[in-house]
């Protein structure tokens, strides 16, 4: 069975030890119930490894001895989700599979046809503490799907944004930015994703993207692509354009770690 990978704020060099502490250190004690002699992998969330030897456990953390380190490098293309929305009891689903399928980043956008407001509705704007709370849970859901995915990189997760924000940030990111949409004539698998280092995919909310949200990210841009013969739920459809990137590109040319 392969080493169990926690998330740690520095990783120890080659023949030094490291007491892994709060959340992860608890989880490792009290949660996988870690012994001393048994081998665990350490990951900063930006591409660094550590493989460790559990040497004592305490109630709380665990003190572990590193064996080696290495680095993976990150995929390419990067790729950033900008992820309208979902319904309450599907929101975390959606990052917790974009995570899995390997994004880099994500984006929560307010669209106009969302459902679920972050905002207040208009009334409390994206400081709200709505807003705030809803970042830090989506971060949250994104660091444990990487640890469980043994990704070496969390993905950031942006702070929310409208479409009038949406469209200037998007400009400023020079990428290929592609709006899955069922209207659209192109197919996925017929966009060029060469041409930039870094792609953007851009899912609508359940009741679709608004026209005049579609004519600003064409504005600016953006191409709208067909992800397939079905129209999938918002918490879905990332993950499944993830999966065919994968397969167009060379992000998935890499494997886990032992």
């Amino acid at each position: 069975m392969a080493a169990t990978v926690f998330l740690a704020e520095s990783l120890p060099a080659p023949g030094e030890e490291y007491l892994l502490a709060g959340d992860e250190g608890r989880h490792a004690a009290a949660v996988r119930r870690v012994r001393a002699g048994e081998e665990l992998v350490l990951s900063d969330g930006a591409g660094g490894f550590a493989r460790c030897t559990a040497t004592a456990v305490g109630k709380a953390d665990v003190t572990v001895r590193c064996a080696e380190t290495w680095t993976v490098p990150p995929a390419s293309p990067r790729v950033v989700l900008v992820q309208a929305l979902p319904k309450s009891d599907r929101s975390e689903l959606a990052v917790e599979l974009a995570t899995e399928a390997g994004i880099d980043a994500i984006v929560p956008w307010q669209a106009s046809r969302c459902v679920s407001r972050w905002d207040g509705g208009g009334s409390g704007g994206k400081g709200s503490g709505k807003a705030e709370k809803g970042v830090a849970r989506w971060r949250a859901v994104a660091r444990s799907a990487a640890k469980q995915a043994r990704r070496a990189y969390v993905p950031e997760i942006h702070d929310l944004v409208t479409t009038r924000e949406l469209v200037p940030l998007l400009t400023s990111m020079d990428a290929n930015v592609v709006v899955l949409h069922e209207g659209s004539a192109v197919p996925l698998g017929e966009v060029d994703f060469s041409v930039t280092e870094t792609v953007v995919i851009v899912v609508g909310p359940e009741g679709g993207i608004s026209p005049e949200e579609l004519d600003a990210l064409v504005g600016m841009g953006a191409q709208p692509a067909l992800l397939g013969p079905t129209v999938l739920r918002t918490s879905t459809a990332a993950a499944v354009a993830l999966g065919a990137l994968g397969v167009m590109t060379d992000r998935w040319s890499g494997t886990p770690p032992d």
